[in-house]
């Protein structure tokens, strides 16, 4: 077995790993290493818009050495095991390395086994999900391709990375049935585990009038238990009481589960199925006063989302530092955001903390408001601020 030791591992080379990393690079740190064993880099927001068609996989996709930070060491593996007293990472081809500080954001993996029968419906032509790439094309032959029928949206509350990004797709499938004059032929139903449909109120009071504007029915509280494919049904419970639904075309937005060597780790606790166990303020382990954690594999008390990263990511550069310098720690709010289309030519933009308190970026105007700008911004505009802003660490 090979040793190697660096000043910070990052584990994760998505956008919290490779923000993170430039981050400190750009603060000065000389001696930065990310693990992550993927060749291609994919900006996670612009699948919502091929799962809508408005966009493609091209357009997020970029060569995963293009956007390592220059200096930053790249073990391009995948990790099997931590010591959190050592502060040592193991990977699958047999090295080892140690550091002064492991920043853990390796992100979430789709749980199938949380609803039995999802992974097999997503196989047939008639269920889908826009949570992975292969499956976000997939997502809108499905939609654009139904005449008449039942199209059910079920949203899962169990870990989703940014659960109301789910709800782009059925925005941009009704508009689209609307323009084309088969909306009146087609019952659109929206399950929700949650109690919202986002965690704003005027987010969440909008979104609903948006939905009622399209006819689509809108239904919270309701569990997603498990899928018959051969059926077309939906097995639910809300209340308590089953129910089977049918459907002709099924978007999921599925339950997440953290890689399994989190817990096998010892860095998970017990309430936090799994999930690293961080204090939501300073993203800091509980345990472990070296090993840190952000994005969506940690428990930060907040809607996990790409937007939120944009304030997490300067909390653990900064606190970093402050834990070696004795320095007062930076906090993290638990501010996030949620992007959602209204139609195909509008969307608003909640921003709030982990209370769903308003904590907009700007004062004037209110963003919250479905406006044509936003969703030019967000489809077109975002995706160049993060290849050449966020990923270089140029985040505040």
């Amino acid at each position: 077995m090979t040793d190697q030791h660096h000043d910070v591992v990052v584990v994760g080379g998505g956008n919290a790993g490779i923000s993170l990393a430039a981050r400190l690079v750009r603060d000065g740190c000389r001696d930065v290493a990310l693990v992550d064993p993927n060749e291609t880099h994919h900006y996670r927001p612009l699948l919502s818009y091929v799962a809508g068609g408005m966009a493609r996989l091209e357009d997020l996709r970029r060569p995963q050495g293009d956007v390592v930070p220059e200096g930053v060491r790249w073990y391009r593996d995948r990790v099997v095991a931590v010591d959190p007293e050592r502060s040592a990472v193991r990977l699958a081809g047999g090295e080892e390395l140690t550091c002064a500080d492991l920043a853990v954001c390796p992100g979430s993996e789709v749980d199938w086994d949380a609803i039995p029968g999802s992974r097999a419906a997503t196989t047939t032509p008639h269920a889908a999900t826009s949570y992975l790439p292969d499956q976000a094309v997939r997502t809108w032959s499905m939609l654009a391709g139904l005449r008449e029928g039942r199209a059910v949206f079920a949203i899962a509350d169990r870990h989703v990375p940014c659960a109301p990004v789910g709800l782009k797709p059925l925005f941009l499938a009704a508009d689209h049935w609307r323009r084309t004059g088969v909306l009146d032929r087609i019952g659109v139903d929206l399950l929700l585990e949650g109690d919202a449909l986002a965690p704003q109120e005027q987010a969440d009071r909008l979104l609903r009038e948006a939905a009622a504007g399209l006819g689509v029915r809108v239904r919270t509280g309701v569990r997603l238990e498990s899928v018959d494919p051969g059926a077309r049904t939906l097995r639910t419970t809300a209340g308590g009481a089953p129910e089977d639904v049918p459907y002709d075309a099924l978007y999921l937005a599925p339950p997440h589960r953290a890689p399994s060597w989190v817990a096998a780790s010892g860095l998970a606790s017990d309430d936090s199925e799994g999930f690293l166990a961080v204090d939501p303020t300073t993203l800091q382990h509980v345990r472990h006063p070296r090993v840190w954690g952000l994005g969506d594999v940690a428990t930060v008390d907040a809607l996990p989302s790409g937007g939120a990263l944009r304030k997490q990511v300067p909390v653990v550069a900064d606190n970093i530092r402050a834990r070696r310098t004795g320095r007062p720690m930076r906090r993290y709010s638990g501010y996030s955001v949620a992007p959602v289309t209204t139609s195909r030519r509008h969307l608003l933009l909640g921003e709030f903390d982990r209370a769903g308190r308003p904590e907009p970026t700007l004062r004037v105007p209110d963003l919250v408001r479905p406006r044509r700008s936003l969703l030019l911004f967000d489809r077109y505009l975002e995706p160049q601020v993060y290849w050449h802003r966020l990923l270089k660490g140029k985040v505040s």
